[in-house]
């Protein structure tokens, strides 16, 4: 069978992974992937409804979210696990029916007569016919009907939510929500059950979409923050210790914090990679003593790390990769996360992971000591904003780089390792997400004490980044775009594609994005990017850095 799928950066051909994904991603799973879409548009349809008239369902919320993040790049792989995702929709999709129902009856208000679309809530239980199904629903069916232009908006507008729930989901898992939030997810995915063909408005309903994310993203730093403290700059070791070990991979603040509870006391070092690197600078999760570093990089080297691990694997959220034969009987998933035949963890409960990593024989030596710094997120260098404004003022900073965004495999990244490089002496390096990884292991120096490579956090805290800009924009009396301030960016998938789109909605312009830029934005979206917000694609260092400082 065939699939279409170009939602990330690595998609086959810079178009479209028809045969199989780059990430692993097999037809059958896409294709489910399709469906579960399609269904939480149907749900979307009620949901919204229902909350004009002033109801709502958390149940309902939640799940929008959660069907949404499970579909975003390198999170599930497990055509059973999506497809019990798509049998809860139906009961979900059968509160959001008598939510609405009840909410227009009580209002005195006659139902809308609402076609419905495909029915995808057959045969549920039989997992080819879902797969057959899908068939019509697929993306490239809807190329065929309204073009690439008309389908790559929507599909932008789609990346967007995901991107935007993930960040949604993390924050719900530490207990902060918001209906009027979640209303603008059911509303935005109802816009899209109406087909629509307009190219202006749906440019301008992505950025709706970027505003949507912005909001997701206070919410999620507030349950960060309030959670665990704020970040605050710490040397972490990025070299193991002798001992048996657990790294955890991913994003989820949670997940790492009940591991560490459940390990405390059992003869365990736990690591973090990837993503969960920043986790190392909250005040509540630094202080478990066996929360002993970092190992290794970015995801997309898992695969040869993983390998070379001798402990157990904890994967949180996205980032999974196919795990190989030699480590798959100790690597778990959580929450979201999934892939067929490896064992996945419910109801929190990390035996099973603790007990791999006592079987094997853990690091047998210490490797020696190297660190590096993170933990610069938006209260520590808003703490010292005096300090970097008075050194603005005084020439001693001439420029402030945003390097950062997500890391892969595909040809041409080392362009954010050269860029870096080469940024001047009297520059500092903003980064965050794992894009930095690139460049996190190099000594950039100081500027009168102040390091000239900070470290913000995950691609979660996108929000910290975006209000330093704001905080200095305020202390210089200007706008963020009259600001000594570049944005080097790289995407991989769905959330930086959120990200984006809240950029773009705050009005940031000049920013450059590479490697390669999105099979989904056609050149005629292109066109009206470049034209209003002078988006562009990153070219050579060289080039790039002569044209921003001149």
């Amino acid at each position: 069978m065939n699939m279409m799928c170009y939602q990330c950066e690595q998609t086959a051909k810079g178009t479209g992974c028809t045969a199989m994904g780059v990430c692993g991603k097999n037809p059958e799973v896409a294709a489910l992937q399709d469906l579960l879409i399609y269904a939480l548009k149907d749900i979307a349809r009620y949901a919204h409804r229902a909350r004009v008239l002033g109801a709502i369902d958390n149940d309902v919320d939640v799940f929008v979210i959660k069907g949404l993040f499970v579909t975003v790049t390198n999170v599930n792989f497990d055509a059973e696990r999506i497809q019990q995702y798509i049998k809860q929709a139906v009961n979900i999709k059968a509160r959001a029916v008598s939510l609405y129902e009840s909410a227009a009856k009580e209002a005195g208000k006659h139902l809308e007569a609402l076609e419905e679309p495909d029915n995808w809530w057959n045969d549920v239980n039989d997992l080819q016919m879902l797969i057959g199904k899908s068939q019509a629903l697929s993306i490239q069916e809807r190329i065929d009907e309204l073009g690439e232009d008309l389908t790559g908006l929507q599909e932008l507008i789609v990346y967007g939510l995901k991107g935007a729930a993930a960040y949604a989901d993390h924050a719900e898992i530490l207990g902060k929500t918001e209906a009027e939030l979640y209303g603008k997810f059911h509303a935005m995915l109802n816009y899209l059950t109406e087909k629509p063909t307009d190219a202006n408005e749906l440019l301008g309903k992505a950025l709706e979409t970027g505003e949507i994310n912005l909001k997701a993203m206070e919410l999620l730093d507030a349950a960060n923050t309030e959670t665990y403290g704020h970040p605050e700059p710490t040397e972490v070791r990025v070299t193991p210790v002798k001992g048996k070990c657990i790294v955890v991979s991913g994003h989820d603040l949670k997940d790492l914090e009940e591991l560490l509870k459940q390990t405390e006391g059992k003869g365990v070092n736990v690591y973090t990679h990837g993503e969960m690197l920043s986790c190392n600078a909250y005040p509540a999760l630094k202080k478990y003593k066996h929360l002993v570093g970092n190992y290794g990089g970015a995801w997309q080297d898992q695969a040869k790390e993983f390998d070379a691990f001798p402990g157990a694997i904890l994967m949180t959220t996205n980032c999974i990769q196919k795990p190989r034969d030699s480590y798959k009987d100790r690597i778990f998933t959580n929450g979201l996360v999934g892939w067929e035949g490896v064992a996945h963890i419910t109801d929190g409960d990390f035996i099973p992971v603790i007990e791999a990593a006592l079987a094997v024989e853990g690091f047998t030596e210490d490797v020696p000591e190297k660190k590096i710094t993170i933990g610069f997120a938006r209260n520590t260098v808003m703490g010292a904003a005096e300090t970097v404004i008075e050194m603005v003022k005084t020439g001693k900073i001439k420029h402030f780089f945003l390097i950062g965004g997500c890391d892969g495999a595909k040809p041409g990244r080392n362009y954010y390792t050269e860029f870096a490089q080469q940024v001047p002496d009297n520059c500092l390096i903003l980064t965050l997400a794992c894009g930095k990884y690139r460049f996190n292991k190099l000594d950039f120096g100081d500027i009168n004490g102040l390091p000239r490579l900070l470290d913000i956090g995950q691609c979660n805290d996108a929000y910290s980044a975006i209000q330093i800009a704001v905080a200095l924009a305020g202390a210089f009396d200007c706008g963020v775009n009259d600001l000594p301030l570049s944005m080097i960016l790289s995407w991989y998938e769905q959330k930086a594609v959120a990200i984006l789109l809240t950029l773009l909605h705050l009005g940031v312009t000049n920013i450059k994005l590479g490697p390669s830029l999105p099979a989904f934005v056609t050149p005629a979206a292109l066109n009206v990017l470049v034209e209003k917000f002078k988006i562009a694609p990153v070219t050579t260092p060289d080039k790039d850095l002569i044209e921003i400082l001149g």
